[in-house]
């Protein structure tokens, strides 16, 4: 095969389709966009317009608040870990810190912290080091006979 004789699949792309181009193309004249009114000019947006009612989501009360400084954590699966240390991408004989989860590509970034949640197993005996932490984690950690231990709640908040 050579560079020109390259082909896309059939039926992978269509021909765009040509409006206003005469009475024989079958989109001619008002191009399928009706008589007049405002849907027929160009430059029309009209989400949520309800012809001058007052729009739904007008009508319906604010509720709740979002905090303006609330943390943001980068949240990180017993399971994911787990497997890293299989792999052998984490050493599990020394303490897993945010650090060295970052350096191993475990996750990207810290953000405001690292919380280790519960989902999957965890079979090796971790010390960890982490911001927050669920309930579960915490347990499952332990369970395996390893160590979770969460850094001050002054450094989470």
């Amino acid at each position: 095969m050579k560079l020109h004789e390259l082909r896309d699949n059939a039926g992978a792309t269509k021909p765009r389709k040509r409006v206003a181009r005469g009475p024989g193309s079958g989109k001619g004249k008002t191009a399928g966009r009706g008589i007049k009114g405002q849907k027929s000019r160009s430059g029309v947006a009209i989400n949520g317009y309800e012809g001058g009612q007052m729009p739904l989501y007008q009508r319906l009360p604010k509720r709740g608040f979002n905090k303006p400084n609330r943390k943001e954590f980068s949240v990180v699966n017993l399971g994911l870990i787990q497997k890293f240390v299989d792999a052998g991408k984490i050493d599990a004989t020394a303490a897993i810190t945010e650090d060295a989860m970052i350096a191993s590509g475990l996750i990207r970034r810290k953000l405001d912290g690292i919380r280790v949640l519960a989902k999957g197993e965890v079979t090796a005996k971790l010390n960890l080091e982490v911001t927050g932490a669920s309930k579960a984690a915490v347990e499952a950690v332990e369970k395996a006979g390893g160590s979770l231990k969460v850094t001050s709640a002054a450094a989470a908040e």
